[in-house]
């Protein structure tokens, strides 16, 4: 389905006249890319038993168990191969026609960074990267890949390698998300707010465009209605890939 020219004409124009925009993205940024959205209907997160087996409680109480399943959901072959689609791309060359722009992004997959974007919040973390929870020492994804249960191998003060097993850098369930103040204040400021991709329902961040200013345009593009259409100047029920190629 191509999207229809006169939304696109009007969005063309709203992003023509910003200068501050702030965007959110969800899953469906990144599923134009091959990455499924895990909390759709059949996704992996449907299921509470298996979405526990993502969260902090379970990585602190069997981290050798968690790890099996935290790669066999994230660092899949499909998920690592990904490559930064046409929203992406629209969204480097926004800042390449001297806007500035935000991306408050709560995909985990490092692809607005990977595209090119220069200001991106990832609230929910990087699969790219693990940290050691004991001595705070980074790791990157060969060296989580390196290892079936990656362990900390930096020198102690104490000597000998610390030996902690790593945790994802991502947020996981029942932990808090990150950059949120600084989120608030991208919203807050923008003259224009993008919602790409997100259906509204995960707070906190859910929560954000409705601290949008008054004057600021507010725009969704995603494929099915949220909860904040009806406060917002447009609403594209379409692919953002198609759109944002239609646009350029």
């Amino acid at each position: 389905m191509n999207p229809a020219n006169d939304s696109v004409s009007i969005l063309r124009s709203m992003i023509k006249a910003s200068k501050r925009l702030a965007v959110l993205t969800g899953a469906g940024m990144s599923t134009e890319s091959g990455i499924p959205d895990f909390r759709s209907a059949g996704g992996f997160f449907e299921d509470a038993a298996r979405a526990q087996r993502m969260s902090e409680s379970y990585y602190r109480t069997s981290p050798e168990s968690f790890w099996p399943e935290y790669k066999a959901v994230f660092l899949r072959k499909e998920f690592l191969a990904a490559k930064p689609n046409d929203g992406h791309r629209a969204l480097v060359e926004f800042e390449r026609m001297g806007k500035e722009v935000t991306i408050l992004t709560q995909n985990v997959d490092g692809l607005h960074t990977a595209a090119g974007s220069t200001r991106v919040l990832e609230m929910h973390g990087n699969v790219h990267a693990a940290v050691c929870p004991r001595c705070s020492a980074r790791y990157s994804l060969a060296e989580i890949l390196a290892q079936d249960v990656p362990h900390c191998h930096a020198y102690t003060l104490k000597g000998g390698d610390c030996q902690e097993i790593l945790q994802p850098d991502i947020v996981l369930f029942e932990q808090p998300v990150r950059h949120f103040q600084d989120a608030f204040y991208a919203v807050a400021r923008a003259d224009l707010l993008l919602v790409i991709g997100s259906s509204l329902t995960v707070e906190p961040v859910a929560s954000l465009p409705q601290y949008a200013s008054q004057a600021a345009k507010r725009v969704v593009i995603n494929l099915e209605p949220t909860e904040f259409d009806e406060r917002a100047d447009l609403c594209l029920y379409e692919r953002q890939a198609e759109v944002f190629a239609a646009l350029l």
